[in-house]
């Protein structure tokens, strides 16, 4: 084929020349022919860069970055330079909401992109409304779009300006900041005075107990043994106990490697960008302590695009460590999602990771027993390795003993919605949402009262007012058709409604699924449907939902229908 539009359409059968005999050799080279022009701009945004497989987002992010999308040319030119066939480029580009694909004949997008997030606690706070504003007060030469959950929840409504987001937003301050070319992220000291940096952790006795492990002080496995013993589980949601999980990867033949997943895209969670933009050196200790105790060969971190500042943050940290190395550490390597919640998933982290479509896989879970890069892999999220040097420090009873009624541990609560104090609350692990709104939360916002609460993101249910006194920790939710997740509570009162909510959340889930199941894909397109009517046809959407618990090949269309069950459940009055 000589010369057809990317991707090809109809129209590019004309240009097949006749191939006659069998024999004949093309006048052109088989596929498409690379612009000059384009492997040249290409050449000078790669540089030296390695030409892998895995670092194909990488580079992609390098092309949108400088170009504003992701021309058909430069696709070309990056398939060709990398080897590869360009329907693998293609497919892997156009499956991120972050890349901007652009073929031949098409109008590339504004050069500025304002998203605005619609997500439940924004939604909440009038990013309707602001949406609505924004598009017809910027105009044609500037892109308004929604967007799912940006991370910021506790500072709803935000919209984001390039890569620069804006918090409470107005129409006023977002107008201001496309007039003045305000795309990027403020600088961590602007953003979070009193940021920790490299120098300032290392002179508060930062990476002092990674070194004292790695100098003898104590063996790996008395560092697995405290861990344990702790009872500090997985805060990324799933919650397996990170002792065994340990145990259990240290046990796999070498080498062996560290996945650290801070993707952090379900609705309400906010706890890990908190974390890293005030003291991102602990949980990075915490990351080498692992990769000491378990044998670990290279770490890889996963951070959500929507976190730019973060990156920059860890960035220039991770070259400070690396350049004044407090003990023997291994690789570190930092990798940029595109814009996918389903990459919050352990195994599509993987595959995103090694530079493909963010697609489960159909594999145990838990331990990555042939994992990133087809090795054995520690997989964490950020916040689990926080508490680290803290419960190697302290002992497993001063974390253990943090708990009420009887539970283990501190959360990190995110929350957002109707309080006057939203944000990262640290809490005792069994606190009650009661207990939480009023000790942490200053109360419920003037003129509100609670009448619902989503006690784990989108993911995990909506339960009433009359179950605010049930202990929030993992498993004590499970009884009422909801879990904890990673923490992210949203509170709702008397002004919202909680078949609203699952609306909002449903939606989300509809337009994250990645499409690879046909009961998530076409589940969550028909329950949202479903849910689009005044009275809901409970039997179906119960059976519905039954479907894509049993038969979805991931968590997200396993729990995608508990905000459905719970309102028919709990809130029968607003969908009957």
């Amino acid at each position: 084929m000589s010369d057809p539009t990317f991707p090809p359409t109809p129209d590019s059968a004309s240009k097949i020349k006749p191939r006659g005999n069998r024999g004949r050799v093309r006048s052109t080279p088989k596929g498409r022919r690379v612009d000059p022009a384009a492997r040249e701009e290409l050449l000078a945004l790669l540089g030296d860069a390695p030409r892998r497989r895995d670092l194909l987002i990488e580079h992609l992010h390098k092309i949108q970055d400088r170009y504003g999308c992701l021309h058909a040319r430069h696709l070309v030119a990056l398939a060709a330079e990398m080897k590869m066939a360009m329907a693998e480029v293609y497919e892997v580009a156009t499956f991120y909401h972050h890349f901007d694909v652009v073929k031949e004949g098409d109008t590339p997008p504004p050069a500025i992109t304002v998203r605005v997030c619609d997500s439940i606690a924004c939604e909440l706070a009038g990013a309707r409304e602001l949406l609505a504003t924004l598009a017809a007060r910027l105009g044609a030469g500037v892109r308004v779009l929604p967007a799912p959950c940006v991370g910021r929840c506790e500072s709803a409504p935000v919209a984001v300006v390039g890569q620069h987001p804006i918090p409470q937003a107005t129409a006023e301050q977002v107008a201001a900041a496309v007039d003045a070319g305000h795309v990027t992220h403020p600088p961590a000291g602007v953003v979070t005075p009193g940021h920790m940096d490299y120098a300032a952790y290392r002179a508060s006795g930062g990476y002092a107990l990674a070194a004292a492990c790695m100098a003898g002080s104590k063996t790996p496995a008395d560092v697995v043994a405290v861990m344990e013993d702790s009872g500090l589980r997985g805060l990324g949601g799933a919650g397996f106990p990170a002792g065994r999980k340990w145990k259990l990867v240290s046990a796999e033949p070498a080498p062996r490697l560290l996945a650290i997943n801070i993707d952090e895209g379900e609705p309400g969670t906010f706890k890990d960008r908190y974390y890293l933009e005030r003291d991102p050196h602990r949980f990075l200790e915490g990351a080498l302590i692992a990769a000491w105790a378990v044998g670990i060969d290279a770490i890889y971190i996963y951070l959500r695009d929507e976190y730019h500042g973060c990156r920059a943050i860890l960035a220039r940290e991770i070259a400070a460590l690396q350049a004044n190395p407090p003990c023997a550490m291994p690789a570190i390597h930092l990798r940029r999602g595109a814009g996918a919640y389903i990459c919050g998933e352990e195994s599509a982290m993987i595959e995103s990771i090694e530079g493909k479509r963010g697609e489960p896989r159909l594999r145990p879970p838990y331990v990555a027993q042939v994992g990133l890069f087809g090795r054995p892999t520690l997989e964490h999220n950020m916040e689990t390795l926080h508490w680290v040097r803290d419960i190697l420090e302290k002992g497993p009873a001063w974390f253990a003993g943090h708990g009420r009624r009887g539970r283990k541990g501190l959360r990190s609560f995110s929350v957002s919605g109707r309080v006057k104090r939203p944000g990262v609350h640290l809490a005792p692990a069994g606190i009650t949402l009661r207990e939480l709104i009023a000790e942490h939360c200053g109360g419920m916002l003037d003129g509100h009262e609670l009448y619902g609460y989503l006690p784990g993101g989108a993911s995990g249910g909506i339960l009433p007012a009359s179950k605010a006194d049930v202990p929030l920790d993992f498993d004590t939710l499970n009884e009422y058709g909801c879990f904890i997740g990673s923490a992210a509570i949203v509170v709702l009162s008397n002004q919202d409604s909680a078949a609203g909510a699952a609306r909002n959340v449903m939606k989300f889930f509809s337009e994250e699924s990645c499409g690879q199941c046909t009961p998530c894909r076409v589940g969550t397109v028909k329950a949202l449907q479903l849910m689009a009517a005044k009275r809901w046809d409970a039997p179906l959407l119960q059976e519905l939902s039954q479907a894509m618990m049993d038969a979805s090949i991931c968590g997200l269309g396993q729990a995608a229908p508990n905000p459905v069950l719970t309102v028919l459940k709990y809130f029968p009055g607003e969908v009957e």
